[in-house]
Parts: C-alpha cells; sequence; structure tokens
C-alpha cells in the first residue's frame, strides 16, 4: 500500500504530516511526502504521477480558506476523472469543513492518540466497507499490539443510566472492554430475589434484575468501536451466572476467585470449603467452554493489608489452579499501589514476582495474559491529586508490559464514575500509556529490584512447601486451600475478628516494602513467620 502526503494552498506546517508518514511507514505503507505550500494541480499532477492508493492532505489556516480549497479538489478531481481513497488532518475548524465536504473517508482533527491513526492505518474492512473489530480477546490484543487494551467498569444507580452510559463509551472509541458492575443485590440474590433488600437496590452498582437487563446492555455497546463486554462474576450462584453472561453479553473472560465471596470476607455467607469448590467449578466451567478466566485472588488478599509473600504466592496458586482446571487463557490481573505505603520500586519487584511464576506456566495448552490495574486504595480523595495519581500508577505499571490496562476513573475514591469521567480518565492513561511505549529504561535489570523479587519468589516457595506439608490431594485442591487458611499459613491483618480465616498476621511497610513483622515491629522472613 502506497501512501503520497502534503499540505495544500499555503499551508506551510508539515509536522502533523511527517508524523502520519513516520507511523504509515512503521506500519509497513510506502510512503511519498510531496512537501508543503502544494498547489491543486500539483497535488494531483503527484497523485497520477505515482498512482497511491490513499493520498492524505492538511490544512490548518482557516475554516473560510480551507472551504475554497477543498472545493476547488473536488472540482479538479473530478475533471481529471481521479478516484482515490482521501484523508485530511488539520485543527478542529478546518476538520469540521472536511467532514462536511463528503471528500474524505477520515478525518483527523489532530486530538486523536497515535494509537487512532495506527488503528486506522491497520484497520481491517468486511464487505460493506466497515471497520471489523475483533470479538474475542486474543484477537483483539493481537489485533491492536504494540498499544494494550483498555477495560473499564460502569455500574450506575439505574439500568436506564447504565445503558446510556454503555452507549456512550462505546461510541467514543476509547475503551476496548467495557466490565459491567452490578449492584451488591444482583451479585448475591439475581437468582433468589425474594432475598433482596429493596432499600439497598443500587448501592455499589447497576440494579439489573432480568437476562433482559443484560442483553440491553450488550446492544448499547454494538457501536462506535464494538467493545469486548464482560461482568462482575456475582458472589454466589458463580456457575449460573457465567451460563448467563456468556449468553447474553458474549462474556470475553469470566472473573472468578478462589477463596472469596464467602465466610472469609462476608461477601456471602457461603461456607469456606464449600465456596471454594464452587468457584473451582465454575473456573472449571468456563475453562472447559472456552472462556478465559480471571482469578481476582492475589488483590483480594492485598486489600486485607496481606505481606507480599502471600499475595505472590496467591497469584501463583490461582494461576496454577486455573491451569489445572482446564482454563486455556488466563487474565492475570497484576494491582499496583497495592497495600497503600508501597513504593513504585518495591510494586514493581513483586509484580515482576508474580508474573515470573505465572509465566513458568505457560505452554501450548495455557495463555497467560498480564493486565495492570491501580490500586483504588491509592487514589486520594482531591480529583487533582487523584488525576496525577492514576497517570503515575499506570506509567509504573506499564514497565510490565501489559497486554490490558484496567484503567480506575480518578473519581472513585469519592464516587462511582460517570461516563465522562471514565472518558476523561482513559484520554490520560493513554497519555501515559503512549508516552510509555516510546520506550523505557529496562527496570527490570535494577538490582534492588531483581533482589527483592527474587526474595519473594524465595518466600513463596516456603509457603508453598508448608502447603504441600499438609496438602490433600493436589496443591490447589478445595481442601488443601482450606486447610492452609484454617492454619494461617495465607493470612493477611484485615482478616481479623471478621472471619474463618485467623487474622493472627501482623504486617508493616518497611523501606517500601509490605512485610510480616514480630509483636515488636521488626520484620520477619515466612520460616520464622511459620514457625509461630
Amino acid at each position: 500500500m502506497k501512501i503520497l502526503a502534503g499540505a495544500i494552498g499555503s499551508d506551510i506546517h508539515t509536522a502533523g504530516i511527517l508524523n502520519f508518514l513516520n507511523l504509515a511507514g512503521k506500519e509497513g505503507y510506502e510512503t511519498i511526502y510531496i512537501g508543503s505550500v502544494i498547489g491543486i494541480d500539483k497535488l494531483l499532477d503527484s497523485i497520477e504521477e505515482a498512482s497511491p492508493d490513499i493520498v492524505a492532505v492538511s490544512y490548518r489556516l482557516g475554516k473560510e480558506s480551507c472551504e475554497g480549497l477543498l472545493r476547488e479538489l473536488k472540482m479538479s478531481l473530478e475533471n481529471r476523472g481521479i478516484e482515490k481513497r482521501l484523508i485530511f488532518g488539520g485543527t478542529v475548524e478546518t476538520a469540521e469543513i472536511a467532514e462536511r465536504s463528503g471528500l474524505f473517508e477520515k478525518v483527523f482533527d489532530g486530538s486523536e492518540m497515535p494509537e487512532e491513526v495506527v488503528m486506522f492505518l491497520r484497520g481491517r474492512t468486511d464487505a460493506k466497507g466497515e471497520v471489523d473489530y475483533p470479538q474475542t480477546l486474543l484477537e483483539r490484543i493481537t489485533a491492536k499490539k504494540p498499544y494494550p487494551l483498555i477495560r473499564h467498569h460502569i455500574g450506575l444507580e439505574t439500568v436506564e443510566a447504565t445503558e446510556g452510559a454503555v452507549r456512550n463509551l462505546a461510541e467514543s472509541g476509547l475503551l476496548d472492554i467495557i466490565s459491567l458492575a452490578p449492584d451488591q443485590n444482583c451479585q448475591q440474590w439475581f437468582f433468589q430475589q425474594e432475598n433482596m433488600i429493596s432499600s439497598e437496590d443500587g448501592a455499589g452498582g447497576a440494579p439489573f434484575r432480568t437476562r433482559e437487563d443484560f442483553e440491553r446492555m450488550y446492544k448499547a455497546s454494538r457501536i462506535g468501536n464494538y467493545p469486548l463486554m464482560r461482568c462482575y462474576s456475582g458472589t454466589r450462584d458463580l456457575l449460573k451466572f457465567s451460563l448467563l453472561f456468556r449468553e447474553t453479553i458474549n462474556n470475553a473472560w469470566a472473573a472468578v476467585p478462589l477463596t472469596w465471596y464467602s465466610q472469609l470476607d462476608g461477601r456471602s455467607d457461603r461456607e469456606l470449603l464449600e465456596a471454594i469448590r464452587d468457584n473451582q467449578g465454575a473456573i472449571a466451567w468456563n475453562g472447559g467452554s472456552g472462556i478465559p478466566v480471571e482469578i481476582n485472588e492475589a488483590h483480594q488478599w492485598a486489600l486485607r493489608y496481606c505481606h507480599a509473600s502471600i499475595e505472590v504466592t496467591t497469584a501463583y496458586l490461582a494461576a496454577l489452579s486455573a491451569k489445572r482446571l482446564g482454563v486455556k487463557v488466563y487474565v492475570a490481573q497484576y494491582m499496583f499501589n497495592t497495600p497503600p505505603g508501597i513504593s513504585p520500586r518495591m510494586d514493581l519487584a513483586k509484580a515482576l514476582a508474580k508474573k515470573e511464576l505465572i509465566e513458568s506456566l505457560k505452554d501450548e495448552n495455557f495463555t497467560p495474559v498480564t493486565m495492570v490495574r491501580p490500586g483504588l486504595m491509592s487514589l486520594p480523595a482531591d480529583p487533582d491529586m487523584a488525576r496525577g495519581q492514576l497517570v503515575s500508577s499506570v506509567y509504573t505499571a506499564m514497565k510490565i508490559d501489559p497486554e490490558i490496562v484496567h484503567v480506575v476513573a480518578y473519581c472513585e475514591a469519592t464516587r462511582r464514575a460517570s461516563d465522562m469521567e471514565i472518558i476523561e480518565s482513559v484520554k490520560m492513561a493513554k497519555q501515559a500509556i503512549n508516552e510509555a511505549i516510546k520506550g523505557l529504561p529496562d527496570f527490570k535489570q535494577d538490582k534492588v529490584i531483581q533482589d527483592h523479587k527474587e526474595y519473594l519468589k524465595s518466600e513463596s516457595a516456603t509457603i508453598i512447601e508448608a502447603m504441600e506439608k499438609i496438602k490433600t490431594g493436589e496443591l490447589t485442591s478445595s481442601e488443601t486451600i482450606y486447610a492452609a487458611i484454617k492454619l494461617g499459613i495465607l493470612d493477611a491483618p484485615g482478616l481479623s475478628k471478621m472471619s474463618v480465616a485467623k487474622g493472627a498476621v501482623r504486617t508493616a511497610i518497611i523501606d517500601g516494602q509490605s512485610c510480616a513483622v514480630d509483636e515488636e515491629g521488626k520484620r520477619i522472613d515466612e520460616k520464622e513467620r511459620l514457625s509461630l
């Protein structure tokens, strides 16, 4: 494919055209630059001489003069019988004139990020000339590389408001994945609605109550860039929810915990051992149905202030469980900035320890996908400071080469996000991503990071060894995991006095690291902790 490009009329600006051609060249196009201040006759002479597949013209100097130039261009093309794919680049006001002219298949107004230009250059079309947006996770990841997929969640106070927000988010083209967030009544009692407490409708998410509600959300998303859709798993009846989501929203992947939504955390009244068995059954069903699975386990422990060794271990156990339960595509989520106080350096060491252990399981039947997200607890209540934290967190997380970035809106420390706040937050995150993609130092070679990563892997091995000694059947059997929690091998201080877990471990942030400590606040390693 050949692209010819230049700035027409008396426009001397060249930066936009050259940037566009640079991106096109990287995508495999043959590019021809004919310069600036190009008259319409000279442009057409160049087109006839080079015979390009696409002609890109730029004009930035004003809408009145732009209107006259494009009128002349249209007449000259008709007089010479030239038919080419035309695209335009300019300012907001000249782009508006270009759109109205009807000459161009694509108009850029300068607000687009590099990713959007690349996606246009890379765009596949069907027989009707419509863009083909992949509707499976791995295909979408492949189509968008090196840019990660962008995910956000939405769940407003009413189904109608959520439906409108889904439509706006899809139309914006900014998100690749929309996650539906049902309220707690839905997550816990969708299949036993007589148990719902009506005063809590809409608490924490959208009050979905019927199969048709989910079908409406999916229909609302079938515009714009046709994002993938998924939904929170529910806190009970996870298998029934899995079937419902596959049939109504073509669930991009299922997110199921190993141990949570039980008497462990109080989000369900399920007995812990029963919950682990149920959760593993849902994981196995999704895996057997070809649906990717995320086991949102490790960050749930981190949210209860576990120390890093527990978090690394539960991340590995979740991935190993997924593999043994038949999952083919595994979404591994890495929550940064959690627990609060952890330093970016130690955060990276922890993430890399997790990633190396999870990636060690990769084979032809098991493909891990890396998804990163800011930690909700790290966002300040002040909106300007929260914006800074969001950008900082995403930029740090880009150092582990994610395929998905789960954006958390800057306002969520104080309230649920509207579609407009989500769009604003996604734009900020995308800017951090685009800067990172230009090239980052190899932080994996930082000695402090490497040393702490290896230490965490060694400490995790000590925990696994302890679990091997008490296991019933496999390491990842429900009985083994249950016993490890009851004995305190897996533990977190945030579970004290409110859970079936021991809640006996003490933790603290020391030198930016999340550590287990003794009664005097002194750091202890896993051998010492487990001996207690």
